[in-house]
This record gives structure tokens, C-alpha cells and sequence, in this order.
């Protein structure tokens, strides 16, 4: 009778629990906001405000990076790089402890064999066998099993936008070096065709030291100016080869020499459209990560409240055995066993309420952590957005100074001709146009990389 009545007290408390919190799933809270995390580098208002869905990030990864030869180097990254790999390898150790929490609902079977020999007084060996299959099985009342299964669920699927997250990562790390290395083969191209006029300069003042027209000192000055060109060709050639050292070891390949087209050759996507920020919350991997953490935390507080209620395990044995108590009768008789237990926490030491708030904590935690991963990622949608716009215009004032330097080099030499400006007016105008196209080019590959920032904010290269 008072068995029948703690079974029925069981059942009626896990009923009155089923609409507890404990059996409920994770649902994202309704504190977490990413409305105008997006701020627009144009408009006075200063907040980007887009009801278009269309996104940059959802296009695949070959339609912004269309050069041929770029393509094939992601490739190649994707399939041999360490980090994707490894990452690869997670997502699969996630889903075989998945699989193991899923089969936490199932009873374990062991089969259990013994056997005995007894001699007394020297006589005849008495031997005894037991062959007993033995079940146990753990009854889930209170959630501790789902919410297991549940938190395995979110591993799961973190290790998968981890994936994605380092996938996205290879993708735009190749993409930025290969167009850091085209712009220092454009430099290195400049300063070169420098290097041979600032060489024919010197050939051409020492002729006219010679002759009498100039002085020593006017020769140096532009021998140590022709020095110092060479000497940043040297160190411009010492960063195109390390570039190229970078760029293999994320193809995971011994250092070599990379093939490569030219930085004028880009076409890069002009509309960059970045869609509502809502749907960074889908779109980024790391975003999602930071959500999974919040999850994770959720189902570990439902275990931290399963633990306060009791656990009713069944456990059963059957067989054959040829031993009973002190007597042993051939042949084997079939046996079977079932007891039920039940185990209900009282007194743990205050284990269980510290655990409880532990898991409290850290579930605040991670919400906190997954709003400012949110604004995180708008900051660099923003930042990504800015330096665009402001590469794209400085792009245009780079453009028409280096047009003015180049008409200044020229109308410099014609006055040098006539007598009205000195040889070293041209090698001035020289170096502020050699200073200007270097600018150009690297003020060309910031907005190229703020094309691959954006992409990257946007949750691109993904899948």
C-alpha cells in the first residue's frame, strides 16, 4: 500500500511538471535586439534603415571573387587547409556524442557471466555457473535525460557554425592576401619604373656636373634620392615574398610562388547590399555560436532544477544458474529479477541550490554575450560600410592627384629646358608623384578589402 501510494505521488508531481520549465526548449529571449545596429555612412540620420532582405552575405562566394585564379586558390584552401579539417572532425566527434545521449533512453544490457569451484576438506570441486543478462533502465520523469540530449543537441550545432565560422574565415583570409599581394606587385611595378628614372637622373646630373652645369652636391643629393628608391624596392620585394609564404601556409603547402593576375584586372561587386540586421542573427556563424552558448547554458540550468527531484531506475536480471544459496543442482534453472529504486535528494550539502545559481550565473552570462556579439557584428557591417564609402571617394581625389603630379613632372622638365627650374625641382615633383601613385594603389586595395570585410561581416563564404 505504501509503495502503490509513492508510485502515484511520483506520477502526480511529474504531471503537475510537465508545463514546468524544465520540459521546455530554448527559445531565443526576447531581450536580445539587433534593430539599428547598422549605421549608414551617407545618411544624416546616421541609422541605415532597410526593409530589403537582399544580402551580400547570402551570395556564393565565387560571385564576389571572380577572379579565375583566386577561385582555384580557395579551393585549394578549402580542401587541404588544417584548421577546416579539424573543424570537420569536431562536427563529427559532436554528432557520434549526439547519437550517444539520443540512445540514453534506451536500457544497457550487459551480459554478466561467473562461475565458481569449492573444495572442502579436499573433497570433489563443487562448480557453480551463473549466465545472467542484466538491464537497467533509468525512467526520464523529470527531464534530466531530455534536457542531456537537448544540450548535446546544441553542441552539436555550435560545432557545425564553428565550421562554418572557420570556413568563412579561410575564404576571406585567402581573398585579402591575394589582393594584398596584387597590390605589392603594383607597387613593386611602380617603384621599379622609379628606380630606372631616378638612375638615368643621376647618369644624367653627373653629365651635367661635367659640363659644368650643376654641382657636386646636387649630384649626391640625388644619388642618395635614387638610394633610397632601391631600398624600398628591396623591402617591397621582402613583402611580396612573405605575402606569398602567408598565402601557403593557408593552402597548407610549402612556401612558393603564387599565380596570380593583376590588382587592375578586380571587378568587385558594386552593390553592396547588406539586408536587415535581423538577419545576422542567421546569417553569422559566430553569432549563432554565441546563441548555442546561450542554449547551452539554458538546458544546463534545466538540469541544475531536474536535479532536485527523485530518479526511479528499473533494473531486471535473467538466466541460467546452477547455484542457489549453498546448494548446487544440475541441470541450470532458469532465473529472473526486477527491483525498482527510487532516489530522492534531501540533504547534499547545499551541492544542488549552489549548483542551481551557478548555472543561473553563467546562463546570464551568456545572454549578455550573445547581445554584444550582436553588436560586435554590427560595428564591423558599419565599419565594413564606412571604409567603402570613404575608400571609394578618396579613390577619386588619389586619381586626380596623381594626374596633376604626372602634368607637374612633365611642365617641370620643360621648365628645367628653358632655364627656369633647377633639376632638382624635377626630382621633387618626381617623388610626390611616385609618393602619390603608391597611395592610389594602396588606397584602391582598402576598398577592395572593405568589399571582403563587408562580405565577411555579412556571414559570406558560409556554405
Amino acid at each position: 500500500m505504501i509503495m502503490k501510494k509513492q508510485i502515484i505521488g511520483i506520477v502526480c508531481v511529474a504531471a503537475m511538471m510537465s508545463s514546468c520549465h524544465i520540459y521546455k526548449s530554448y527559445d531565443r529571449p526576447e531581450t536580445i535586439d539587433a534593430s539599428g545596429i547598422y549605421r549608414d555612412p551617407v545618411s544624416p540620420t546616421d541609422t541605415l534603415a532597410t526593409t530589403d532582405t537582399t544580402n551580400m552575405g547570402n551570395l556564393p562566394w565565387q560571385e564576389v571573387f571572380r577572379d579565375a585564379k583566386l577561385q582555384a586558390l580557395i579551393e585549394e584552401g578549402l580542401a587541404n587547409n588544417v584548421d577546416l579539417q579539424a573543424a570537420a572532425l569536431r562536427v563529427e566527434e559532436a554528432k557520434v556524442m549526439l547519437t550517444a545521449a539520443k540512445l540514453s533512453y534506451l536500457p544497457s544490457i550487459n551480459l554478466a557471466p561467473q562461475g565458481t569451484a569449492t573444495s572442502m576438506d579436499g573433497g570433489n570441486y563443487v562448480k557453480a555457473y551463473t549466465l545472467p543478462v542484466a538491464a537497467s533502465w533509468e525512467l526520464d520523469f523529470f527531464g534530466k535525460i531530455l534536457n542531456t540530449k537537448r544540450g548535446q543537441k546544441v553542441a552539436y550545432l555550435q560545432s557545425q557554425y564553428s565550421e562554418q565560422a572557420t570556413r568563412s574565415q579561410i575564404i576571406c583570409g585567402i581573398a585579402n592576401t591575394y589582393y594584398s599581394l596584387l597590390m605589392l606587385d603594383r607597387q613593386v611595378e611602380i617603384t621599379s619604373q622609379t628606380v630606372d628614372i631616378y638612375k638615368e637622373n643621376v647618369r644624367t646630373m653627373e653629365a651635367m656636373k661635367i659640363a659644368g652645369m650643376t654641382t657636386e652636391a646636387a649630384v649626391a643629393q640625388m644619388r642618395a634620392a635614387y638610394h633610397q628608391v632601391q631600398a624600398s624596392l628591396l623591402d617591397l620585394q621582402r613583402q611580396v615574398r612573405e605575402t606569398e609564404n602567408s598565402l601557403c601556409v593557408l593552402l597548407a603547402k610549402t612556401p612558393q610562388p603564387i599565380d596570380r593576375n593583376t590588382l587592375d584586372e578586380q571587378v568587385m561587386p558594386e552593390d553592396l547590399t547588406v539586408g536587415v540586421p535581423l538577419q545576422l542573427l542567421e546569417n553569422r556563424p559566430d553569432v549563432k555560436i554565441a546563441e548555442m552558448t546561450l542554449a547551452s547554458a539554458y538546458y544546463t540550468t534545466n538540469q541544475a532544477r531536474a536535479a532536485f527531484y527523485p530518479g526511479l531506475n528499473i533494473t531486471a536480471t535473467a538466466g541460467w544458474t546452477n547455484g542457489s544459496n549453498i546448494s548446487v543442482a544440475n541441470p541450470a534453472e532458469f532465473m529472473f529479477q526486477a527491483l525498482a529504486s527510487l532516489a530522492q535528494p534531501i540533504f547534499n550539502n547545499g551541492k544542488l541550490v549552489a549548483n542551481l545559481k551557478v548555472s543561473k550565473a553563467e546562463e546570464e552570462i551568456a545572454r549578455m554575450n550573445y547581445q554584444q556579439t550582436i553588436l560586435e557584428a554590427g560595428e564591423e557591417v558599419s565599419n565594413a560600410l564606412r571604409l567603402y564609402d570613404t575608400q571609394d571617394k578618396k579613390l577619386e581625389h588619389d586619381r586626380q592627384q596623381v594626374d596633376q603630379l604626372d602634368k607637374a613632372v612633365t611642365y617641370t622638365k620643360a621648365l628645367f629646358q628653358s632655364g627656369d627650374a633647377t633639376y632638382l625641382e624635377i626630382l621633387t615633383a618626381q617623388q610626390n608623384l611616385l609618393s602619390a601613385q603608391l597611395t592610389e594603389v594602396s588606397d584602391n586595395m582598402q576598398r577592395i578589402q572593405a568589399v571582403v570585410s563587408l562580405y565577411s561581416a555579412l556571414g559570406g563564404g558560409r556554405e
